[in-house]
């Protein structure tokens, strides 16, 4: 489906259903964009590990991972609500490949859900993982950025431009250290940041990305950064 149709559909639904689940169609009492059943049934990322966002068994509820304990990342630490499984994957797809602003809007509706007052109140500013011009102009936008633009009006939070100084080789298929080194300096933060930022991207992969984002906002002044993410793709599916 083309970006143009995409959000024609889109804008019928919204006209057509107003007052019905997200995901399933169900009436609506309430505000919210989903139902309780739908909204349970969700592949929520809990437990996961604080530091990187890596599904946990429960044993391992508010604990480290050891692969965190053995090399912490370069972020302090991970909230990443969902994992990038099921009813998650479809809206990611629709919003990454397709422009949905309404699979967009709910996937923000979902992160925002799953930060905790404290977490929202943290960043003195937010910074979005940036597509790379070129590819920003061949997919028709920038999806991070659109998260982070929105999502930083809802917090009353700056946001802050970092910028992509080369078009990277595409992740798929690369492992961990593969990845890293794919994208070692390959941004830049062109501002002095405050001590506390948020990054802030739709998935987390092997986290290699924001990683390297967390670097370059460190080399601009942060003290503390943290990694925001919708969904995190669990390692057995990589």
């Amino acid at each position: 489906m083309s970006t143009v149709s995409a959000r024609r559909v889109d804008n019928w639904l919204r006209r057509a259903l107003p007052g019905r689940c997200a995901f399933c169609l169900a009436p609506l009492p309430g505000e919210a964009p989903w139902c309780e059943a739908c909204f349970t049934g969700l592949p929520w990322n809990h437990p996961a590990c604080d530091g990187c966002g890596e599904p946990q068994p429960p044993v391992q509820a508010g604990l480290r991972c050891g692969r965190c304990l053995r090399r912490p990342p370069a972020f302090d630490r991970a909230r990443v609500p969902l994992r990038y499984d099921d009813a998650v994957a479809d809206l990611v797809q629709r919003f990454k490949f397709n422009a949905s602003p309404r699979a967009g809007s709910l996937l923000l509706e979902l992160l925002v859900t799953g930060l905790t007052p404290e977490d929202r109140a943290w960043p003195e500013a937010l910074v979005a993982v940036p597509l790379h011009p070129l590819r920003a102009r061949a997919r028709g936008f920038d999806q991070s950025h659109w998260l982070a633009r929105r999502l930083a009006r809802r917090l009353d939070r700056p946001l802050v431009r970092a910028v992509r100084r080369r078009d990277t080789p595409s992740q798929r298929g690369l492992d961990r250290g593969e990845r890293r080194a794919n994208l070692r300096a390959a941004f830049d933060v062109p501002a002095d940041l405050p001590e506390r930022v948020a990054l802030v991207d739709d998935v987390m992969t092997t986290g290699a990305t924001l990683e390297a984002l967390a670097v370059a906002c460190r080399r601009a002044g942060a003290r503390e950064v943290a990694a925001w993410s919708v969904a995190r793709t669990p390692l057995h599916d990589r």
